[in-house]
């Protein structure tokens, strides 16, 4: 076996690590809600932990499908890519389907498994941030330089909101266009040119809320809540007082009074308002902050991935940082009373078959980026340090150079006339053809 042959022997050998940080944030997140869910729900049926059984059921089938996405590798899924964008559109039009859809309360959202049921727009998050960022690794210059590029995604999206509004499901709407909006921009999309889709979607968006009576009354309810405390402000006046209650400390894990069939949806929409009220404002401060560390670490792996030219790791970093921070300030602002009331679940706590199983699946795949690119950082330290000449940099068995090894290595390379010294020359000039303008790829301060 010749030299090149050993080499790349050992880099196949060269695993990763999962990011400490963010795994430390999930479970953290995740306790916190079996913790919430059994104590909201405790006084909701005969059964006092049914709720949370159930809870739990979902979590242990969601934790063995983040597990089976942490251990598949991102090109093996890459390559389904549109495959995956079918399977949105059959997701959200089988609910329409006789025998298999499902109502509840007048929309369709749901289909019938036979032991529960499932809220197709939870998976369609997670499919469509994969396919988003597979599309926008194939056409990076060209969502940067052309209008059809940068429309096709924004028509995709625009489609899949109609099927959404048929349910119908404002909610899931507004946050899956904002989410496609982030991944454009964070992709590199011209920005004066995307001002004028997203002026046109807030205004369509806006006039759609005010059409319809009934999300006109949520508006207005959420202006005084006091004013109709019996009616259309009762869910958010119980919030309120809730949260009230909890002052600094909280009432103690428990012992909230608002969950006792005052507060609607205390287990799933309204669970931040019994946290509140049980733990105080420092329980609240202390999930507030974990969802600030888990979306941080997301954007960092990200930022991390891009500059390591794993682009489409990178696109799924950032639409599930974009995903788990909207989708959280939304569900707290509802209940601080700072947003209009929408039925959004809080992610990782809040109760919920679906939102559980999917959030988990992200949760997954965003480990697995984190591993790929530990990996990758590896793997290249170990290509410089053979390149010059030096002893092998992971000779040490079972240990491989981590990031800051990594980051030495290439301030190295650059030491002289700025060529690697892998031999490897590196194109200057800017991608995409002569039509094109110079990409700027997203930069945000290191962390860790």
């Amino acid at each position: 076996m010749n030299d090149l042959s050993r080499q790349a022997t050992r880099l196949e050998a060269i695993g990763g690590h999962f990011d400490k940080w963010l795994l430390g944030a999930i479970i953290a997140l995740t306790g916190l809600g079996v913790v919430m869910v059994a104590s909201s729900s405790i006084a909701l049926m005969s059964s006092p932990f049914y709720y949370l059984n159930r809870h739990l059921i979902f979590l242990a089938v969601g934790i063995v499908l983040a597990i089976i996405a942490m251990r598949t590798e991102l090109k093996s899924i890459e390559q389904y890519n549109q495959v995956l964008l079918l399977g949105c559109f059959a997701l959200l039009v089988v609910v329409f389907v006789p025998g298999l859809g499902s109502s509840v309360n007048g929309a369709r959202r749901w289909i019938n498994l036979g032991i529960s049921k499932f809220q197709t727009v939870e998976a369609v998050k997670v499919l469509y941030i994969v396919w988003l960022s597979s599309y926008l690794v194939r056409f990076r210059d060209e969502v940067n330089a052309t209008w059809p590029a940068m429309l096709k995604p924004l028509g995709v999206a625009g489609a899949l909101v109609v099927l959404l509004l048929l349910q119908p499901d404002f909610g899931s709407s507004t946050l899956l266009l904002a989410i496609t909006a982030g991944m454009l921009v964070l992709g590199g999309v011209n920005m004066p040119r995307m001002s004028m889709p997203v002026i046109i979607g807030m205004v369509g968006m806006s006039a759609l809320a005010i059409i319809e009576p009934y999300r006109m009354r949520r508006i207005t309810s959420f202006l005084d809540p006091w004013a109709d405390q019996q009616g259309d402000g009762y869910q958010l006046s119980n919030a309120l007082m809730a949260v009230g209650r909890g002052e600094w400390t909280g009432v103690g894990l428990g012992n909230s009074v608002q969950k006792l069939y005052y507060l609607p949806e205390a287990h799933t929409d309204f669970i931040f308002s019994v946290t509140a009220e049980e733990l105080g404002f420092l329980g609240t401060c202390l999930i507030i902050g974990l969802y600030a560390l888990l979306v941080g670490r997301t954007f960092w792996l990200g930022m991390r991935c891009v500059e390591m030219k794993r682009h489409f790791s990178g696109y799924i970093a950032f639409g599930i940082g974009l995903w788990i921070s909207m989708q959280s300030f939304v569900s707290i602002g509802v209940n601080l009373g700072i947003l209009p009331t929408k039925g959004l679940t809080l992610p990782l706590i809040s109760s919920g078959g679906s939102s559980v199983l999917m959030t988990c699946v992200a949760m997954g795949l965003l480990l697995r980026v984190s591993y790929e690119l530990d990996r990758a950082e590896r793997r290249q330290a170990v290509r410089m340090g053979a390149a010059e000449g030096d002893e092998p940099m992971d000779a040490e068995p079972g240990r491989a150079p981590g990031a800051s090894a990594v980051a030495a290595a290439m301030q190295d390379t650059k030491a002289h006339d700025g060529t690697p010294r892998d031999g490897m020359p590196r194109d200057s000039s800017p991608r995409g053809t002569s039509r094109m303008q110079q990409r700027i790829e997203p930069t945000l301060g290191r962390m860790g």
